[in-house]
C-alpha cells in the first residue's frame, strides 16, 4: 500500500474513533481516554489504537477492556462512516510516550542548566 494512503487512512480511523468514543460510547470505564495515535498494517487487516488517559481516576486497564469489548460496535460504526474496502481489527494501547514526556522535559531543562540529578 502506498505510505501516502496508509497515512490517510490512520489519520481518518483516529479522527473518526476520537468522535465515536467521546460522544457515542457510554460506558462510563471509558472516562476521557483521547486517541492520539493510529497505526495501520500495510495490509490494511490491523490497527493499532494508542490511546492517552488524562486523568488517573479511570484505571487504565479498565478501560482498555471496556474498549475492547465495543471493538465490534467501534468497528461498525467506522465502517458507516468511512469509504473502506476493509475495516481493520482495533488493537487498544496505552501510549506511552505522553506519560514521559514530561519527565522528559524535565530532565533536558536540568541539562541545560547543567545541574546534575537528584
Amino acid at each position: 500500500m502506498d505510505t501516502h494512503r496508509a497515512e490517510r487512512v490512520s489519520e481518518a480511523i483516529r479522527e473518526e474513533l476520537g468522535e465515536i468514543i467521546s460522544y457515542e460510547l457510554s460506558d462510563p470505564r471509558i472516562g476521557d481516554a483521547v486517541v492520539t495515535e493510529v497505526l495501520v498494517s500495510p495490509d490494511k487487516k490491523h490497527a493499532q489504537v494508542r490511546l492517552h488517559f488524562p486523568s488517573a481516576s479511570q484505571p487504565q486497564q479498565e478501560t482498555l477492556q471496556a474498549l475492547n469489548g465495543a471493538k465490534h460496535f467501534l468497528r461498525r460504526k467506522l465502517a458507516e462512516r468511512l469509504n473502506l474496502f476493509r475495516v481493520p481489527d482495533l488493537h487498544f494501547e496505552a501510549d506511552i510516550s505522553t506519560g514521559s514526556f514530561d519527565r522528559m522535559e524535565h530532565l533536558l531543562k536540568r541539562i541545560r542548566r547543567g545541574r546534575p540529578r537528584d
